[in-house]
């Protein structure tokens, strides 16, 4: 029964694209240098200001994880595959405080078109 089976799939998929993503996240190079996914956001200002609002020890950890990473780079290593970032590791840190910044940037708009 052709629905049956695709009512299989779909109910299928999560794990299927959950496979890929976790895939994909350890095929990428930065895990393998220890870096989180927001150590890699593009800094434009929005997110130099959110760094800025980091706590120190959040912000010391990421300078560590950057300095380490570009250090692996210049030598062309990586780090022992025990000590690359495992996707349940990486958490968003840095995310939530650019959101709030971008939201001040617009909410300020907002107040200078009055």
């Amino acid at each position: 029964n052709k629905m049956s089976a695709a009512r299989r799939v779909v109910k299928e998929v999560p794990a299927w694209r959950q496979a890929l993503t976790k895939w994909m996240y350890y095929k990428s190079y930065f895990p393998q240098l220890g870096l989180m996914r927001d150590d890699i956001l593009n800094e434009n200002a929005d997110v130099k200001e959110a760094i800025k609002r980091l706590p120190e020890q959040d912000y010391n950890d990421r300078q560590f994880r950057i300095s380490r990473a570009m250090y692996l780079s210049n030598r062309k290593e990586i780090l022992p595959k025990d000590e690359w970032m495992k996707m349940e590791e990486d958490v968003r840190y840095l995310t939530p405080l650019v959101e709030d910044v971008q939201k001040e940037k617009v909410e300020r708009q907002e107040w200078n078109k009055l």
